[in-house]
């Protein structure tokens, strides 16, 4: 029985020089507005979000403190535990640094000052 016709009974063919299921995943990281570090990597198959995170060597280069990172998966938030798949995209989100209320607020504010003193 020849290689397809093995896999096409449901069988995977034996081949001794092939070499273990592999994915390929990007991994993200935004220091700045506007800007990304984008690391593409090929990883095995079932590594799982904290893998993909160790080996894009993000950590080391921006000082990041993995403790306090979020992660997700193609904007959708995931644990470190998350198993990716082929092409996924890990991305690694920044704390926020003012609550978005408070920020609307703020804008508010300032929008109201600016139309007082000008009418």
């Amino acid at each position: 029985m020849g290689r397809v016709e093995a896999e096409a009974a449901g069988g995977a063919a034996a081949d001794a020089d092939a070499a273990p299921p592999s994915i390929r995943v990007e991994v993200a990281w935004s220091p700045a507005p506007r800007a990304v570090d984008v690391v593409a990597l090929t990883l095995p198959a079932g590594a799982t979000a904290a893998e993909a995170l160790s080996a894009s060597g993000l950590v080391s280069r921006h000082g990041l403190d993995v403790a306090a990172l979020r992660l997700g998966v193609w904007c959708r938030a995931c644990e470190p535990t998350a198993v990716l798949r082929d092409r996924d995209r890990v991305e690694v989100y920044r704390p926020l640094r003012v609550d978005p209320k408070e920020a609307r607020r703020l804008r508010y504010r300032q929008h109201l000052e600016k139309k007082n003193r000008s009418g």
